[in-house]
C-alpha cells in the first residue's frame, strides 16, 4: 500500500495514485488503456477489483453522471463528487496550452493534486517544460509539518509533506546532509529487505555526522517512522517530487541504491536535471550529486547491448541470447538459440512477466498475453541452461576501485527459479572450487568496469565447472539482510559509508568473510492466501517473506529453515514422486535416500518404472485422469506425507498437475517442485 498527505482529499488522492507505481501519473487513464463496453464498465464498477477507480474515471469521461456512479458502486456521494470535479478540471485543461496557463491556473491545478506529467499530457507538452513554466510563474511547493507532539511541546523529529498553499514550514538547515530514496509501496519482488537497507543507511550516516533525510511513501515501513531519520518527507517516489526536495534541502548526496528498482528508475532523470540545473549544497561547498554508482553505469548494467559489450571486453561468458523489439525478432532469436529459452522484459524487478518457454506457440502466447514488445520496451531472449545451479554474489566496492565479496550464495532450486523464491546457502555446498575461483575473478573485474561504489549483486549460473553470468545489479539486492546476518557484517552500513567517501580499508573490511557455520535462507510462499493459484516455482517471484536457519551442518540448517517457513516435514510415512521426463534420472539419488531412511515410495507410471529399474522399491499409483483410486484420493485420505513433483508443462499437467498441487496445499502435505529442493528436503 501507499500513503499520501495533502491539504485536500483531491490532492492526497492524486498523490497516492501516482505513488502506487502502476504506471499512473495521478488519477488519469493510464497509457495504453483500452476502452471498455458499457457492460464491462458496469460490471467492474459493481464488483470490487484492482482497477475499479480507473474504471470510475473511464465511466465519467464517457458521460456517466455522479448519481449513476454512486448507484452502481455504492460509494459515498461526497467522494464521487470530488472525483467528478477532477474530471471536469481535466476536460478544461485539455482545452488549454501550457503557455496560456496563468500562475493562478497553475496553482489551482497543483492544489487539486495534478502532477507535472498529467499537466504535460493534457497540454501536449512534456514534464520538464511544465516544471520550468511552473517555477517561472512562482508556483513551487510549500512543505508542511505533521506535528508528532500534537503542539504540546516542540517536535524535534517532524515529518513533512508538500502542498501548494504557501507558508513553507520545512525550515531546512545548512548542515551536511544526505537524501535517501526509499522503496515506495511494498509488493512481491520489492519489500522489506530494501527498507532494511534504507534504515541502516540512515542510522550509519547520522552517526557519521550527516543530517539524514528519508523520502518514502509506504506507511508500513520502519523508514517512515518519524524517528528513523532526522527528517522524513512523506511523498511519492516520482521525478517531480524528488526534485522538489532536492531543491529545498540541497543535500550533499542522494542515495538511490537502497530502495530497489523504484529510485533506480529515477536516477537518469535526476542526473539530467542536475546537469542542466546544478544545485548548490546546503553547506555551500560544491553541488548536489548522486552518491554511489553513477547513472550511466547503472544504465550500462541494465541495457542489454551495452552490458554484452562490457562482458565481451572482460572475456566473461553469459548464456547465448538476444534482444527482440518485435514478435518476429523474438521468434527468430528463439529459433536460433533452440528451445527452451528464458524470456523477460528489460528493466524488471521480481522477475515480473518472466517465463521459460519451450516452443514457438508458447512464445507467441507469451508475447500476446504477458508483455508489450516495441522498440522502447524490448524483450530479452536467453538460452535456458538445463541443470544449471544458480548463485547470488553480493560485493562491496569503494571509490578507489577496491572490491570485496561479502557472500556467495548457492541456490538450492535449479536455475530458472527466481532468486527470491529459491532457498539458498552460505557457504556453497556443491559448487566446484574451479567455478568459485572464476567467480572470485569475474566479480571484482565487473564491479571495477561498472565503477561501482557501494553494493553490487551479480547472479551466476554454473554447469559443471563452466560459469555463466546472468545479470548484474549495481545496487542493494534483496539478499543483503541475509548476507549481513550470515556473515556478521553490517553490509548496508558499510555500503552507506563507502558512498560517503570511506574506503574498505577504513572499515577494516578487506577480505571475503568465510563463516564456519552454514546459513540457509528459505522463502515463505503465500499460496494458501490465493485460491486457485498454482504452486509451481519459476522465474517470476511469488514469495512474500523469508526465514533463516543456522547450524554447523547444512542438512540441519536447511531443516530449521524449512520448518520455520511453515512446512511440517514428516519423519516417517509415504513419499509420492512424479517427475517429468527431463528429471526422471535426476531424482534417483533423492528417492534412494528416502527409501534408505525408511520412507515408502509411490509414483506415477513412468517415474515408478525408472525407480524400479534402479533398484528402488516403489508402488505405482494412478494419475488423476487415469481412473480411481488415484493419487488425489491417497492425499485426501491422508496416505501421502511428502510429495516430490516436477511439471511437464503440457496440457494434462496444466489441469491434473495444478489440481494435484492445490490439493496438496489444501491438505497441508509438504510439496517440493524441484529436484535440488527434493534432495535437500530428504537430507534435512
Amino acid at each position: 500500500e501507499v500513503m499520501a498527505i495533502g491539504r485536500t482529499f483531491q490532492e492526497s488522492f492524486q498523490k497516492s495514485m501516482r505513488g502506487l507505481e502502476t504506471g499512473l501519473d495521478g488519477w488519469s487513464l493510464p497509457k495504453g488503456w483500452e476502452n471498455h463496453t458499457e457492460e464491462e464498465i458496469e460490471h467492474d464498477l459493481r464488483v470490487p477489483n484492482p482497477e475499479r477507480l480507473i474504471m470510475v474515471r473511464e465511466a465519467m469521461e464517457k458521460g456517466w453522471s455522479e448519481e449513476q456512479v454512486c448507484q452502481v458502486t455504492a460509494m459515498d456521494p461526497w467522494f464521487v463528487s470530488q472525483l467528478g470535479e477532477l474530471v471536469k478540471i481535466s476536460k478544461w485543461l485539455q482545452t488549454k496550452t501550457l503557455d496560456s496557463l496563468t500562475a493562478t491556473d497553475m496553482r489551482q491545478l497543483k492544489r487539486h493534486g495534478f502532477s507535472d506529467r498529467q499537466i504535460a499530457a493534457m497540454t501536449q507538452s512534456n514534464e520538464s517544460k511544465v516544471r520550468e513554466t511552473r517555477k517561472s510563474l512562482g508556483v513551487v511547493p510549500a512543505f508542511k509539518r505533521v506535528d508528532t507532539c500534537a503542539a504540546e511541546f516542540e517536535a524535534s523529529t517532524p515529518y513533512l509533506y508538500s502542498s501548494y498553499d504557501g507558508n513553507c514550514e520545512a525550515d531546512a538547515t545548512n548542515k551536511r546532509k544526505v537524501l535517501i530514496l526509499g522503496g515506495g509501496p511494498n509488493r512481491i519482488g520489492q519489500g522489506i529487505e530494501f527498507d532494511y537497507c534504507c534504515c541502516h543507511a540512515s542510522f550509519s550516516l547520522r552517526d557519521a555526522g550527516f543530517e539524514t533525510i528519508m523520502m518514502n511513501s509506504n506507511p508500513e515501513t520502519v523508514s517512515t517512522d518519524y524517528d528513523t531519520s532526522d527528517r522524513l518527507y512523506f511523498e511519492p517516489l516520482t521525478l517531480e517530487d524528488v526534485l522538489n526536495i532536492i531543491e529545498l534541502e540541497r543535500p550533499e548526496g542522494i542515495i538511490p541504491q537502497f530502495g530497489g528498482q523504484t529510485p533506480l528508475k529515477l536516477v537518469k532523470g535526476i542526473q539530467t536535471y542536475l546537469d542542466k540545473n546544478p544545485v548548490p549544497t546546503s553547506t555551500g561547498e560544491g553541488f548536489v550529486k548522486i552518491w554511489g554508482t553513477q547513472p550511466d553505469m547503472i544504465d550500462a548494467a541494465e541495457d542489454r547491448e551495452r552490458f554484452e559489450a562490457m562482458l565481451n571486453k572482460l572475456d566473461i561468458k553469459q548464456p547465448p541470447g538476444g534482444i527482440a523489439r518485435s514478435k518476429e525478432e523474438a521468434l527468430t532469436v528463439a529459433q536460433k538459440l533452440g528451445y527452451p529459452v528464458m524470456v523477460r522484459p528489460s528493466y524488471v524487478l521480481g522477475g515480473r512477466a518472466m517465463e521459460i518457454v519451450s516452443s514457438d506457440v508458447d512464445l507467441d502466447r507469451y508475447i500476446r498475453e504477458a508483455v508489450k514488445v516495441d522498440p522502447d520496451q524490448p524483450v530479452l531472449v536467453d538460452k535456458y541452461l538445463i541443470g544449471a545451479t544458480e548463485l547470488d554474489v553480493d560485493a562491496l566496492a569503494d571509490m578507489e576501485g577496491n572490491v570485496v565479496i561479502c557472500g556467495i550464495m548457492e541456490h538450492i532450486e535449479q536455475a530458472g527459479v527466481h532468486s527470491g523464491d529459491s532457498a539458498c546457502s552460505i557457504p556453497t555446498q556443491t559448487i566446484p572450487e574451479a567455478a568459485l575461483q572464476t567467480i572470485r575473478v569475474w566479480t571484482p573485474a565487473l564491479a571495477k568496469a561498472l565503477e561501482v561504489v557501494g553494493l553490487i549483486n551479480i547472479q551466476y549460473a554454473v554447469v559443471g565447472d563452466q560459469v555463466y553470468i546472468i545479470e548484474a545489479n549495481p545496487r542493494a539486492s534483496r539478499t543483503v539482510p541475509f548476507v549481513a546476518k550470515a556473515t556478521g557484517h553490517p553490509i548496508a552500513t558499510y555500503a552507506s559509508l563507502l558512498m560517503s567517501g570511506k574506503t574498505l580499508k577504513d572499515l577494516n573490511f578487506t577480505e571475503e568473510p568465510k563463516p564456519e557455520h552454514v546459513s540457509v535462507k528459505e522463502a515463505v510462499l503465500p499460496f494458501e492466501k490465493f485460491p486457485g493459484a498454482d504452486t509451481l516455482l519459476g522465474p517470476e517471484m511469488r514469495s512474500t517473506g523469508e526465514v533463516m536457519g543456522i547450524d554447523y551442518d547444512f542438512n540441519k540448517a536447511f531443516a530449521k529453515a524449512t520448518i520455520a517457513a511453515g512446512a511440517n516435514l514428516p519423519l516417517t510415512g509415504t513419499v509420492f514422486v512424479s517427475m517429468s521426463d527431463r528429471y526422471k534420472d535426476a531424482i534417483i539419488p533423492a528417492a534412494k535416500l528416502a527409501e534408505e531412511i525408511g520412507f515408502k515410495l509411490v509414483a506415477t507410471g513412468g517415474t515408478c518404472k525408472v525407480l524400479q529399474e534402479n533398484g528402488i522399491k516403489c508402488e505405482r499409483v494412478l494419475k488423476i485422469h487415469e481412473g480411481r483410486p488415484h493419487v488425489g484420493d491417497l492425499i485426501t485420505n491422508g496416505d501421502i506425507h511428502l510429495m516430490l513433483i516436477t511439471s511437464s508443462g503440457d496440457e494434462v499437467d496444466k489441469s491434473d498437475g495444478r489440481d494435484l498441487r492445490r490439493l496438496a496445499l489444501g491438505c497441508k502435505v509438504p510439496l517440493v517442485t524441484t529436484v535440488a529442493g527434493a534432495m535437500a528436503t530428504v537430507k534435512g
